[in-house]
């Protein structure tokens, strides 16, 4: 890569930011700009940074702000940045709340390295990234509460070949992935993307697949 990812990371806990920074440090293609104690100190540092990081990994529990009110205000103030949350807390309910307010990933602390570094490259990438588990919590915990007024949902209001970008997308292929697939053009993924966004209204990409499987737009086990 010739463009360096570039992340900042919030932990109250020094030893387990320090062990963090250390592994992402030994990747060429991160670039670390800066770690905060909690929500607040990230904030302030957000808010005075000369680059703003293109991905902010964060645990969830922290004191002060923690990382659900900290997700809520950089997805107000700092829309671009990609948030990955950080938690012990692996639970359906959890996950649901944190991808509905603007987490494009979620990992919990005993991940293995190999499986953040994954997460970093595939959220930079595309946007976002769910894992099979965390996919599978989405499709139970969207389709379980489902507004009532939303299954009525007008399919006809997508082009058939949106749809197919949409499925594609959702099952996390990449612009170029897309466009060999469907014989198009990665610019013509592009404009595609752009318009499901509109129509959708959705800040990005991750909250476009929650609204693909919310409105039932998208069967994630249809082989394509």
């Amino acid at each position: 890569m010739d463009t360096k990812i570039t992340i900042a990371i919030a932990d109250d806990e020094l030893l387990f930011r320090q062990g963090l920074i250390s592994i992402l440090n030994k990747e060429k293609h991160l670039n670390i700009l800066f770690d905060a104690e909690d929500g607040n100190d990230l904030m302030a540092q957000l808010r005075t940074a000369s680059t703003i990081p293109e991905i902010v990994i964060t645990d969830l529990k922290m004191p002060g702000l923690n990382g659900v009110e900290t997700t809520k205000l950089i997805r107000k103030e700092f829309p671009d940045i990609k948030i990955i949350a950080l938690t012990s807390y692996f639970s359906k309910p959890f996950i649901i709340n944190m991808i509905s307010i603007g987490a494009v990933a979620y990992l919990a602390k005993n991940s293995t390295p190999k499986l953040m570094l994954t997460t970093i490259n595939e959220v930079s990438e595309k946007g976002f990234y769910y894992d099979e588990q965390v996919m599978k919590f989405i499709h139970e915990g969207l389709l379980n509460n489902n507004d009532p007024k939303k299954s009525a949902f007008d399919t006809t209001y997508f082009t058939k070949r949106e749809k197919e970008v949409l499925q594609l997308i959702c099952k996390q292929y990449t612009t170029n992935e897309i466009a060999e697939k469907l014989f198009i053009s990665p610019r013509t993924v592009d404009g595609h993307r752009n318009n499901l966004l509109l129509k959708t209204e959705s800040k990005n990409l991750a909250g476009l697949v929650v609204y693909a499987i919310q409105n039932k737009l998208v069967n994630l086990e249809e082989k394509f």
